[in-house]
């Protein structure tokens, strides 16, 4: 309609028709005015409304503890202070955007003015009839009304484009990790060698320096098979190093192989298939105890099930269920305890049958008797798999063939339970100390 109506009015007279020329400039104008501002404020708008989601999404889990705590008045004025920014920041954008209107309706009249002012004198002066200056001022209108719908398209897409931005960030973000060009995909064995490695999780946020690496000259071999304990303080990098094996994160320097291969040779999908990893805090889906199980193994029988529960201790307290089997797990494993949830990863990683297994402190939540049963299982049901097993208490690594002490993202020491008794401080101490405090320990 626009561009057939400003054709129409160019065939009537063009020199009359430079008004709606100079409308259009004018309109244009204070559009680009318009979106320039409002978009930049929409931008800030919808990174408050994360701050806002991301408080009432912790609250929500983490209710009992508000609870608890008596922070319901606390949690409350900061979500009234997130909403009060928000609303701030919305009325700044509407105000802006309110000049489209009065911006518009000036553009209008003011073309019905000049068309009428211009118009007369070109119909005084014969060069414009008034059937013609009629029939501009039908156009006029047609052309206008399709400006205000065209303005009111554009200040809907500074909208859009504060949210298309952030869409697009999401859709064209590269991963820092890339399969290789001819990946492998068959992994022989559970060998794993770490060779003189260095790692870091980044540089320091806004300072552009480099943060102190996480793990330091890390330089280690374990034959396939091997079953590994590791100990050691909070944040000594015990979590960061197994993670390394499925190359969730790359090493800054020096070299991890899996099976005599670099990981970064490997097929990632095909790797961390057979890399098994339960960690302490465990995620359970929504659906029946076999269904999460099968995250797995997908098409494993439930015989295959039943016989993973056995090994990881599950299906003595599955049978005391209701259903069993089928029993429906609610949303995050909430109709479970922290100990069944634990030994429900644990049967769900050996489904998968995997070369390696890790256990990030993943028995922390059951007792001693059932850890050790679980432990002996291991033993029997999967001797060719190299397992290495992250724990706070010495009972749960002590039979392992080798253990391994961390400290501050170095090796400490290396050898049995009996070797590092008489020559690792750390871990004598670390085994005094649990010895006197919890009982974990046969006196014999």
């Amino acid at each position: 309609m626009l561009v057939c109506s400003m054709i129409m009015c160019v065939l009537i007279n063009a020199r009359l028709s430079l008004i709606f020329l100079a409308a259009i400039v004018v309109l244009s104008a204070v559009l680009i005015l318009v979106i320039r501002y409002a978009t930049g404020i929409f931008d800030v708008v919808f990174k408050k409304y994360d701050d806002l989601n991301a408080g009432v999404q912790e609250n929500v889990s983490a209710i009992r503890v508000v609870k608890a705590f008596v922070r319901e008045d606390y949690e409350n004025a900061k979500f009234r202070e997130a909403a009060g920014n928000l609303y701030s920041l919305f009325v700044k954008a509407e105000r802006i955007l309110a000049f489209n209107n009065p911006a518009m309706m000036l553009v209008v009249y003011g073309c019905i003015i000049a068309l009428s002012w211009f118009g007369a004198h070109f119909v005084v002066g014969g060069s414009l009839t008034t059937g013609q200056l009629t029939s501009m001022f039908s156009y006029v209108m047609s052309i206008l009304m399709s400006l205000m719908m065209l303005s009111m398209v554009f200040v809907m897409m500074s909208m859009s484009v504060a949210s298309g931005r952030r869409i697009a960030q999401v859709l064209t973000e590269e991963p820092d990790m890339t399969n290789p060009s001819d990946p492998v995909t068959e992994i022989p064995d559970g060998s794993i060698d770490f060779n003189h490695v260095n790692f870091s999780y980044g540089e320091g946020e806004g300072q552009g320096e480099e943060t102190q690496d996480t793990l330091r000259d890390i330089d280690l071999h374990i034959r396939s098979g091997e079953t590994i304990g590791i100990i050691g303080g909070t944040g000594c990098g015990k979590s960061s190093l197994v993670n390394l094996i499925s190359r969730l994160y790359d090493v800054t320097e020096g070299s991890v192989y899996v099976g005599g291969r670099n990981v970064k040779a490997y097929d990632m999908e095909a790797l961390r298939n057979q890399v098994a990893v339960v960690l302490q805090k465990n995620v359970l889906f929504s659906g029946t105890i076999l269904e999460n199980l099968r995250w797995g193994k997908e098409e494993a029988s439930e015989a295959e099930c039943v016989a993973a529960c056995v090994q990881a201790c599950a299906d003595e307290f599955i049978r005391q269920l209701p259903e069993g089997y089928h029993t429906y797990i609610e949303q995050g494993g909430t109709n479970v305890s922290g100990g069944q949830k634990q030994r429900l990863c644990i049967a769900r990683a050996l489904l998968k049958k995997p070369k390696i297994l890790i256990l990030d402190d993943s028995t922390s939540a059951v007792d001693t008797a059932t850890d050790g049963k679980i432990r002996k299982a291991f033993a029997a049901g999967l001797p060719g798999t190299t397992k290495l097993i992250i724990a706070q208490r010495i009972s749960s690594v002590q039979d392992a063939d080798r253990i391994l002490v961390m400290d501050d993202g170095k090796i400490n020491g290396i050898g049995t339970h009996e070797e590092l008794l008489k020559s690792n401080g750390i871990y004598r101490e670390i085994y005094e100390t649990q010895r006197k405090g919890s009982g974990d320990f046969d006196e014999s």
